[in-house]
């Protein structure tokens, strides 16, 4: 079948697998083994001793996990067939999920990380067995610190929000030590700002004050100037926001903060589009954060494993989570010295695998072709924002006329008002084309939402071919708008009741929580 039609790209005909596959406990078949496990020798068994003894009688449990019970086969089979029922980067043009960078992460880096030089090693062992690893996160903290501007690095969070926490315990740690911690209680951030800004710092123990953007979609330098005071403990902030927007006034906002005796935190979770074009240190902040599953191509891998790598200045490293790894000159060490550090965020140094990886990635591209990586990005995102706003209902507010970052808050309020059909049924007849299409985060500022981030890794083929598709599901919302309102039609499911999310009695987060549920009702 041809490709293109009249110049544009003919939509691929689309059915995603359906499996009416149960949960992994509900397989489970007693007895059954994907594994033998041989029997301990008794050489070992003198050695080693009994372990068991050495675990505090109050941790040990009483009886053992109930982990379902399978065949390789049968193991292989659930999870292929659950893959087959998930879109992903690997599967479709997936510029739909805005804010979180999904680009094509190097197969290789994978084979690397997967490595036994890399599996089989543990954080336990002497440091003089782990030289390697130690010398690829000491090496790759350099990177960052060059990419920033900011001093020294932390892998040890889990994830941006797990960073942000981090950075607002090291906020916390800097003002107590000025015995100033019960004065400055106050962290200020934005509305367009990742929502994980504001929450983590709540979760900190800091009172919130958000910011809303003056006309134009900048965050408004005066209602700063008039937030700041005495109990300002610090600005945490994304820049370019989930708009897509550049603050070109943050070194100005970075001053009156410090001129409030406060610090900043520059949250670049997503910072595709500025690497080797601007650098946190140069703003004048005081921390920052990235994340490696996003701009240094690891993948997300469903939130984990992840890594949020933290960087602060000089003046704040005493405060980082502990250990850090240093270099005498000639051997890589763990520092546990830190007296005013604000301990464990997480176990050990951080995920080593994403570290390598993004390394990997990193140490491919050259300072030169990272900064490609952000060029292109933008030129992408860019692309994509002039051909979107020429189907009928798609607005991007803010910013009239000007060029965005990294990604788009997209609106599509007058297609709604037109059609009765609401973005979120947009994104499920996207599905049924095979691709994914994200609103944004809650609360919906922006009325009929959606944010797109194309990243570097698609081409203009691809870029084209998700503008037909968006083209299409446009038509179709002003031509029949009940095909949109009852999609997906093609897709693992159809449309589903969230009703029932409402009501925390009709569902559970974990298996165990569910059989809890179940015994009750039966009792």
């Amino acid at each position: 079948m041809k490709r293109y039609t009249g110049g544009k790209p003919k939509l691929r005909r689309f059915h995603q697998a359906r499996w009416d596959e149960p949960i992994i406990f509900e397989l489970s078949s007693e007895g059954e083994r994907g594994v033998l496990l041989p029997d301990v020798e008794d050489e070992i068994k003198s050695e080693v001793g009994d372990v068991v003894s050495t675990i505090p009688e109050s941790m040990r449990r009483k009886q053992p996990p109930r982990l379902p019970e399978l065949s390789q086969p049968r193991v292989l089979r659930h999870y292929i067939r659950l893959s087959q029922e998930t879109l992903g980067t690997d599967l479709n043009i997936d510029v739909g999920q805005g804010t979180c960078t999904m680009k094509y992460s190097p197969k290789i880096n994978e084979q690397l990380a997967r490595m036994p030089q890399m599996t089989e090693i543990h954080p336990l062992q002497d440091e003089e067995t782990v030289q390697g690893i130690l010398e690829v996160m000491y090496k790759f903290e350099q990177i960052l610190k060059e990419i920033s501007g900011l001093d020294q690095f932390s892998f040890q969070p889990a994830a941006g929000s797990q960073a942000i926490y981090a950075n607002a315990s090291i906020i916390r740690a800097y003002h107590e030590a000025r015995g100033e911690a019960d004065q400055r209680d106050e962290i200020i951030t934005t509305i367009f700002s990742h929502p994980s800004d504001a929450a983590c710092a709540k979760t900190a123990g800091f009172k919130v004050i958000t910011l809303y953007p003056d006309e134009d979609g900048y965050p408004d330098l005066e209602a700063l100037k008039a937030a700041v005071s005495e109990r300002t403990a610090g600005l945490m902030i994304t820049n370019p926001e989930d708009t897509g927007i550049f603050n070109p006034k943050i070194e100005e906002f970075v001053k009156v903060v410090h001129e409030a005796g406060g610090l900043c935190s520059y949250d670049q979770a997503n910072a595709n589009g500025i690497l080797g074009i601007t650098r946190a240190g140069e703003a004048g902040f005081d921390l920052c954060h990235f994340n490696l599953h996003k701009t240094f191509s690891s993948p997300h891998g469903c939130g984990g494993p992840a890594v949020g790598a933290i960087g602060v200045t000089k003046e704040l490293a005493k405060f980082l989570p502990v250990p850090v790894i240093e270099f005498d000159g000639s051997k890589y060490h763990l520092d546990y010295g830190r007296p005013e550090s604000i301990g464990k965020v997480r176990a050990f140094c951080g995920v080593a695998p994403v570290v390598l990886k993004s390394y990997a990635w990193a140490m491919s591209h050259g300072a030169e072709g990272l900064k490609e990586v952000a060029e292109i990005a933008v030129l992408n995102n860019n692309y994509l924002l002039n051909k979107l706003l020429e189907i009928r209902g798609v607005s991007a507010p803010y910013a009239k006329g000007k060029r965005r970052i990294e990604q788009v808050r997209y609106s599509l309020e007058k297609l709604t008002r037109d059609t009765g059909v609401h973005s979120e049924e947009i994104g499920l007849r996207a599905a049924d084309f095979g691709v994914h299409y994200w609103t944004s985060h809650h609360p919906w500022v922006v009325p009929e939402p959606c944010t797109l981030e194309p990243t570097e890794s698609y081409s203009k083929a691809d870029l084209d071919e998700y503008v037909e598709i968006i083209r299409q599901v446009s038509d179709e919302a002003y031509t029949n708008p009940e095909l949109v309102k009852t999609a997906p039609h093609n897709s693992t499911i159809h449309k589903i009741d969230t009703a029932p999310l409402d009501d925390p009695s009709q569902w559970a987060m974990t298996w165990r929580a569910y059989r809890k549920k179940v015994r009750k009702e039966r009792e």
